[in-house]
């Protein structure tokens, strides 16, 4: 018979925060302060065409490589821009820079309106909560920003952890820093591999967010399943029948 849960483990982006509006959208007002017009779905499209190479070239911020994560997204802002022909390396340098610092607080992130009520929630019920996010060195000021950071007992990300979900090892440094047996933790998270697949498989009582609905796995079963944060409290009082 399982025990008790002690801890509630969380990841981030688009699980309790997102970005306030489309990468095209912010980097192309960057870009207008700097005098460029350029149009929003280039802008997006170049991204994500670069965010694809950059992360396969050098995943987790290049970590293994010896960079950190400015230097890799300061690589993959120039990139960006250099599809859409700006070919100024000082403008370029210019643009990443502020891209960069721009991310670092938290007027480009929005808080969901159930983050704060539902992390409230584990609190009041006496569980512990950390963060376990493929994220970068930034999120601590993040979440700082936007009034969350007092919620949670640490934060591991994956730059700090030199390793990125979906490799189980994060898991296993968490359950470390948690000092509990893995039926004793929850994590909640809106990725099916890195966060529902992972930390089941290694024992953690793991809960897939799907806002839109829009996840087709047949093998979660419904009550491994949130559509808002607002029914996690439900399924940790059933959890704990």
């Amino acid at each position: 018979m399982r025990g008790p849960v002690r801890w509630v483990l969380w990841d981030v982006k688009d699980t309790l925060l997102k970005v306030r509006r489309s990468v095209g959208e912010q980097y192309c007002s960057e870009a207008e302060r700097a005098g460029l017009k350029l149009p929003p779905a280039q802008v997006e499209t170049a991204f994500r065409q670069a965010y694809r190479q950059q992360s396969r070239l050098f995943p987790n911020y290049g970590r293994a490589q010896g960079m950190n994560s400015q230097v890799w997204w300061t690589g993959l802002v120039r990139d960006t821009f250099a599809q859409c022909g700006v070919d100024d390396p000082a403008l370029l340098d210019k643009l990443a820079n502020n891209l960069y610092h721009n991310f670092c607080g938290p007027e480009n992130w929005e808080v969901f309106p159930d983050s704060n009520s539902t992390l409230k929630f584990c609190t009041a019920l006496g569980l512990k909560q950390g963060v376990v996010s493929n994220f970068d060195k930034r999120l601590e000021g993040i979440l700082r920003g936007c009034g969350l950071l007092t919620h949670f007992s640490f934060l591991l990300t994956s730059e700090e952890a030199g390793v990125a979900k979906p490799d189980p090892a994060i898991f296993t440094k968490v359950l470390v820093q948690c000092g509990v047996p893995a039926p004793s933790v929850v994590h909640v998270g809106d990725h099916y591999v890195n966060d529902y697949l992972t930390s089941r498989s290694l024992g953690i009582r793991g809960y897939l967010l799907d806002r839109q609905d829009c996840h087709g796995h047949l093998d979660v079963p419904p009550q491994h399943r949130l559509q808002s944060l607002d029914e996690l409290p439900t399924r940790l009082k059933q959890d704990a029948d």
